[in-house]
């Protein structure tokens, strides 16, 4: 990008959104749970839709590549970074309601800030969340889920803006929500708010299920180590943590990136890995389980910028 127009870009966020919400070549090792990643081009924090809806249009009207940012937990950064604009949704999407038995979050509310919410309420069906690290909209994007439960099992509505601005509201099954995917991930929808559906129930009984959920997530998962979390979706008839296990690949280290010995699944940054390093270990465990099984592993993390 030429600096004319980049002035020019820059120019019209000032125009839209306060100085501070700009900042220039942030790294985005700030921004995910890998805690790696270049620096990102232009970091802009939109307040509310109509900041968003005008920044989208000229994006896309000036053919500037942009990716919305949610809590950044399934997301590898290149270490050259990002060249074009990260969008982060804050103010507005952050808010959470509760009326009867539906919970409606914005986007940017923390998957398990909307599962503690829905205990606090006496409203069960969200403990499967409450220690997922993203946040909502990423959730319902990814259809996020663990120990039986997923986002389309609650989800009743989802509000998203399309690339031209125009507001829609999706039911549950215009969602199309599939194993970790949904019709947000295929088409350029932004996610603003969801609602989600629960039932009534007894507070100290969900409680006791988070509590439950939490000891076996703190026993099998990694969870002191800087991760994406599940680093592979689960592939038809096996588990991906089993296959890099018995394919020898358990411990297995490039740089400061590990394939962790807790769970296979998991591939952990040890603090000093760079993201080449991840990357290059997520594709070698790819490999290693192709050759030896047959089965090829699909990474449920987003691979974002230049590697």
């Amino acid at each position: 990008m030429g600096a004319q127009v980049s002035r020019a870009l820059l120019e019209y966020l000032e125009s839209v959104v306060p100085a501070e919400n700009i900042l220039l070549e942030e790294p985005m090792h700030k921004h995910t749970t890998f805690r790696v990643g270049g620096p990102a081009e232009v970091f802009v924090t939109v307040e509310n839709s109509k900041q968003l809806e005008k920044i989208i249009k000229y994006l896309n009207l000036v053919e500037r590549p942009y990716f919305i940012l949610g809590n950044g937990s399934n997301l590898l950064v290149g270490d050259k970074g990002y060249r074009g604009v990260i969008i982060r949704l804050g103010g507005d999407f952050n808010h959470l309601t509760v009326e009867g038995t539906l919970l409606t979050a914005g986007a940017s509310v923390l998957l398990s800030a909307a599962a503690r919410a829905a205990m606090e309420n006496g409203l069960a069906g969200m403990e499967f969340a409450s220690g997922i690290p993203g946040s909502v909209g990423g959730g319902v994007k990814m259809n996020a889920g663990a120990y039986d439960g997923e986002m389309r099992n609650i989800v009743e509505s989802v509000q998203v803006m399309y690339k031209d601005g125009s507001i829609l509201d999706l039911d549950n099954e215009t969602m199309e929500f599939g194993y970790r995917n949904s019709v947000i991930k295929n088409r350029p929808y932004v996610v603003l708010q969801v609602s989600m559906r629960l039932q009534e129930g007894d507070r100290e009984t969900i409680l006791a299920r988070v509590n439950e959920l939490t000891a076996r997530r703190k026993e099998k998962q990694p969870l002191e180590y800087a991760s994406a979390g599940s680093t592979f979706k689960r592939p038809e008839g096996h588990f991906a943590g089993k296959l890099i296990m018995d394919s020898g690949m358990r411990g297995a280290r490039i740089g400061g990136a590990r394939v962790s010995e807790k769970h296979c699944g998991f591939v952990i940054n040890d603090g000093t890995a760079v993201a080449a390093d991840i990357a290059e270990l997520i594709q070698e465990v790819i490999e290693t389980v192709k050759e030896k099984f047959g089965v090829t592993l699909e990474p449920e993390v987003i691979f974002l910028g230049d590697f």
